[in-house]
């Protein structure tokens, strides 16, 4: 050999030794089959900002999500599934009054390095990383104490682990250490060892989503970060639904027909065919972080749609007046309804349905929704609603409703672009009084007195040839030219949303008022003569809403402001959502 020829081996053998070098062969991605439908995890150990990131999110979340653990316990338990609310009640106490952070070390888990949640056929599988085995024993020790009883102990290929059949459910939890990862998972009551070695990594996958690169790819490609990646393969996940064949989705219908003593229903074969239909429609969906540290949490979903459906909306221009521009007032939500490019795309699915309808007893359903939905679509091309192309709403300021008073107070604008603005004018006129008149030069004129004396504040329009705009408040007559002048989004544009942290605490405010309002009505109707069977369930249920609110206000405290943004692209459709805190 060349020593040129040499030198390229022996450097391409150095690069290959290193790509297989640096992948971890007990990384949660090894255990993933490279064929699962749905999967959640990191590709790589968290950094410091956003581990901190992390953390900071879940302890602003924390107290909302114990509340709802604890609310789905009582409800457990008051259909007298006593077992599985205390169990939830456990989990639930690992939370309560402590930070994400305090709560992870006492069980043990290392979130930092590795987590994966993922599906072996349609039963879930999660693995985490372990800072801690004895904490994470310890802490499966405090969720038997709560069961009542030792879970049951079973070996799987020199594998020890515990499970505990759930209910009458068909469904199994098992529960194991391996090496340094803890592995929960839900499997048939009935699993056969194959599976349950494979749940528990005994047995590898043929071929690992690690090895695969699927995830990575999808992240490099549609700009998620290492953190956390998600998929769901509908082209997988769909016909293992419809088969019935899948162990188990196979054991939860067994069991379900044993309770109700008819025969465990056979799916014929068009079910998976049309399952398959159904998914190529919409092959899946994916989701991750494109920036997360302290201050900023960026996310992105992307839908895989059929070639037809993207192409029908990637290249349209919708012509609504702000929709091609970043928002900045208090809220601004800009929302496209090309109605006639949506009753076009509608009516031929529907068509397409009558022409070949669906046969498995599963979606047969649909046959008589999309018969529905081309009606609906037929009516949707009456003037002057089939001449809408979008609207446009923005509130500059909020103010809850004071003592006394119904409604509560507030100044904005709402714009409606229309092909035929003189169309919806008359009908507004029909509405509103003939009297009412308005130029198509875009200045303001005033609305009729009953209207601002009905709302409590002046109000004017505005109309051009592309939309009608109405605003309500001192002030926001010289504002409503701006918004008929604004930029229209490019194409396939779809929706943008703008909302700052003023105004989003003063909405939760006023949730958390009425929460609290009505918390107390509750307790006070609690000891009073000829209060219903169900008043001390009604009570626990407001009062946990109570604390929920006065969470989401604790966690509206940090908010700066939040975005969002649709469009449609080539392969589907793009929903991105930010938020920004203090």
């Amino acid at each position: 050999m060349r020593p040129t020829k040499r030198l390229i081996a022996l450097g391409v053998a150095s690069v290959l030794l290193a790509a297989c070098g640096h992948k971890d062969k007990d990384a949660p991605l090894a255990f993933v089959p490279a064929d699962t439908p749905y999967v959640l995890s990191n590709l790589d150990k968290l950094d410091d900002d956003a581990y901190e990131a992390m953390i900071s999110q879940a302890n602003s979340e924390l107290p909302t999500q114990v509340a709802q653990m604890k609310s789905v316990a009582q409800d457990l338990e008051t259909k007298g599934n006593a077992e599985a609310a205390r169990l939830l009640k456990a989990f639930a106490a690992e939370f309560d009054g402590k930070t994400a952070e305090a709560a992870l070390k006492n069980m043990g888990l290392d979130v930092k390095t590795g987590s994966a949640i993922y599906g072996l056929g349609l039963s879930p599988v999660a693995r985490v990383a372990l800072a801690d085995p004895a904490a994470w024993e310890a802490f499966v020790g405090r969720l038997e104490t709560a069961y009542g009883k030792k879970l049951e102990t079973a070996d799987a290929g020199g594998q020890a682990y515990r499970h505990v059949t759930l209910s009458d459910s068909g469904v199994q939890l098992v529960i194991a250490t391996v090496g340094k990862q803890a592995v929960v998972s839900l499997l048939p009551a009935d699993a056969a060892q194959p599976l349950v070695r494979q749940a528990l990594g005994v047995d590898r996958p043929q071929k690992s989503l690690q090895d695969d690169g699927r995830l990575a790819d999808l992240a490099k490609d549609k700009g998620y970060k290492d953190y956390a990646v998600g998929q769901v393969d509908l082209v997988r996940l769909l016909p293992l639904v419809a088969a019935g064949k899948d162990p188990l989705f196979a054991s939860f219908l067994k069991h379900q027909s044993a309770k109700t003593g008819e025969p465990v229903p056979e799916l014929p074969p068009s079910c998976q065919a049309e399952a398959a239909r159904i998914a190529a429609r919409v092959p899946s969906l994916s989701f991750g972080y494109t920036r997360l540290d302290l201050h900023h949490q960026e996310q992105r979903v992307d839908v895989a749609l059929a070639d037809d459906i993207a192409k029908a909306f990637s290249g349209l221009k919708v012509e609504l007046p702000g929709l091609g521009k970043d928002a900045s007032a208090p809220f601004d939500i800009s929302l496209a309804l090309p109605v006639e490019q949506i009753r076009t795309f509608f009516t031929a699915q529907s068509e397409a349905v009558a022409a070949k309808p669906f046969e498995c007893p599963a979606f047969v359903n649909m046959n008589d929704s999309f018969a529905k939905l081309g009606s609906t679509m037929q009516q949707a091309a009456i003037p002057p609603f089939g001449d809408i192309r979008g609207v446009r709403i923005v509130l500059d300021s909020f103010k809850p409703a004071a003592a006394g008073q119904q409604m509560p107070t507030f100044t904005g604008r709402v714009l409606l672009a229309t092909r035929n603005p003189a169309g919806l004018l008359a009908m507004g006129q029909a509405m509103l009084g003939g009297d009412f008149k308005l130029a198509g030069d875009g200045k303001p004129a005033p609305l009729p007195p009953n209207i601002g004396t009905m709302l409590g504040m002046p109000g004017w329009a505005a109309m051009n040839g592309q939309a009608i705009v109405v605003g309500l408040g001192e002030g926001e007559d010289a504002k409503l030219d701006d918004m008929l002048m604004g930029p229209i989004g490019d194409a396939g544009r779809l929706n943008r949303l703008h909302l700052n942290g003023d105004m989003y605490r003063a909405w939760v405010d006023v949730m958390a008022e009425k929460a609290t309002a009505y918390a107390k009505a509750m307790d006070d109707a609690s000891g009073a003569d000829g209060a219903p069977d169900d008043q001390a369930t009604q009570t626990a249920a407001a009062q946990r809403s109570k604390v929920q609110f006065d969470a989401m206000k604790a966690q509206a405290a940090r908010i700066v402001q939040v975005g969002g943004e649709a469009h449609m692209g080539e392969k589907g459709l793009v929903i991105s959502g930010a938020v920004e805190y203090k």
